[in-house]
């Protein structure tokens, strides 16, 4: 196959250092996937599991991780081919397969559906922060929204910080906050449980309203999303051929932690749910900390999230003809304080866009489960069987072809029915 000449971005292709040899252990790979697949959408699946009953959740749940786990599977066996060309030993990331098996289309396919995914974390992040500030601090004049606004400045400030390096404190700081905050949720619904203030025949195992299981579906799609960073775990991996059960592994216990999650959440609060569960929790001052620390948390890992877009978007502004002039201008300093000036004001701007579209989103819940069963189904089931057929097809035995096709259309209707129900039922 002859190799297709690629544009390269950041965010899809890395330095050539990354294709070295791995030195994470299993015990460090394992840590790795559950921080790059465990998140706040966590918090919204008890009221994914209102909406769709806590076996409907737990079966919606199961379904994903496995489907997310089988497709995570071919894009390494994508790249394992390609590898195997020695023309093309250099391809190891998402980006390059969808341009080595679509050409420029595909590398802007895959670039678009990152950009659009990255973009609608930051707004669930601002969400998640207005959400929680404004139950705590009711001040009069103030919503969501405004809460928004006001951290408009400093995550402005956050974004012009060069290196994501520091961010690194901040970002284990949430991690541990989300731990905090599923560890006390839980500690609540068991004190309800134990209280007697619940009977478990008046939670509903399925719904009877059948646009709640794609909007839950949603939800744990959302939960499971962590395709960007799939090719580069395996690759960080020491011993890489052990990547797949090392993969299973973290999956069964994520999915379990998931399910048991979400189910306790549901019981405890039943038909009071909320969209975000700590939204739920007493106003004493251990609950108030737990929200305050994810607030803060979120706050400063913003600029991770966002940094991506900012990476696609500046790599796109450096090709303009105005960018090339600065280059080739004689005064050397001054296009270097020019160009950095764009660069600033450009962040500025995303975060205000990002800010504006936040304010207009009616809830946490209802947005990620729309991100989830638009651009994450994409990304997580549709490109991946697609790369796979396309590269492997002529020696896929007849069975694996029908399981990806299978799941290619199940994905392409997931994506289409979830988004529409997600607007016009929600």
């Amino acid at each position: 196959m002859g190799e297709k000449k690629c544009d390269t971005i950041p965010l899809i292709n890395p330095s050539p250092s990354s294709s070295t040899q791995g030195t994470a252990s299993k015990l460090q790979t394992i840590g790795n996937i559950i921080v790059s697949i465990v998140g706040t959408g966590v918090l919204g699946l008890p009221f994914a599991f209102r909406v769709a009953g806590w076996l409907a959740g737990s079966i919606g749940v199961v379904i994903t991780g496995l489907a997310t786990f089988y497709c995570m599977l071919l894009l390494i066996q994508c790249r394992e081919k390609l590898a195997s060309e020695e023309e093309l030993k250099e391809t190891t990331t998402y980006g390059d397969l969808g341009c080595r098996c679509m050409g420029k289309p595909g590398r802007y396919l895959t670039e678009f559906l990152i950009f659009i995914s990255h973009c609608g974390g930051s707004v669930a992040y601002l969400v998640f922060i207005g959400q929680n500030l404004a139950s705590l601090f009711k001040l009069h004049g103030l919503t969501i929204a405004s809460y928004i606004f006001l951290l408009v400045p400093i995550e402005i400030a956050l974004s012009w910080i060069g290196s994501l390096s520091a961010f690194a404190p901040f970002s284990i700081f949430a991690d541990v906050s989300n731990l905090w905050a599923m560890a006390f949720v839980v500690k609540e619904d068991l004190q309800q449980a134990i209280g007697g203030k619940f009977s478990f025949r008046d939670r509903k195992a399925f719904t009877d309203n059948l646009g709640g299981l794609p909007f839950a579906g949603g939800m744990a799609v959302y939960c499971f999303e962590g395709f960007g960073m799939t090719l580069a775990l395996e690759q960080s991996m020491r011993e890489r051929r052990k990547f797949p059960k090392v993969l299973a592994m973290s999956f069964t216990w994520i999915a379990l932690v998931y399910i048991l999650f979400g189910i306790f959440g549901y019981m405890a609060y039943g038909d009071e749910t909320k969209d975000i569960i700590t939204l739920n929790l007493p106003k004493d001052w251990t609950a108030i900390a737990v929200q305050i620390g994810l607030c803060l948390g979120l706050a400063f890992t913003f600029p991770i999230m966002v940094h991506p877009v900012s990476e696609i978007v500046e790599g796109k502004l450096k090709k303009n003809i105005w960018f090339e002039k600065l280059r080739n201008n004689d005064a050397e300093d001054s296009i270097t304080r020019l160009e950095k000036l764009g660069i600033y004001m450009g962040r500025a701007v995303l975060v205000i866009v990002l800010a504006v579209l936040a304010s207009f989103v009616p809830g946490f819940g209802v947005f990620v489960s729309l991100v989830g069963s638009s651009v994450c189904a994409l990304i997580s089931f549709v490109l991946p069987v697609s790369f796979h057929l396309t590269l492997l097809g002529s020696s896929l035995s007849l069975w694996q072809k029908a399981l990806d096709v299978f799941v290619f259309l199940c994905g392409l209707l997931f994506a289409a029915y979830g988004t529409y129900n997600t607007i016009i039922g929600f």
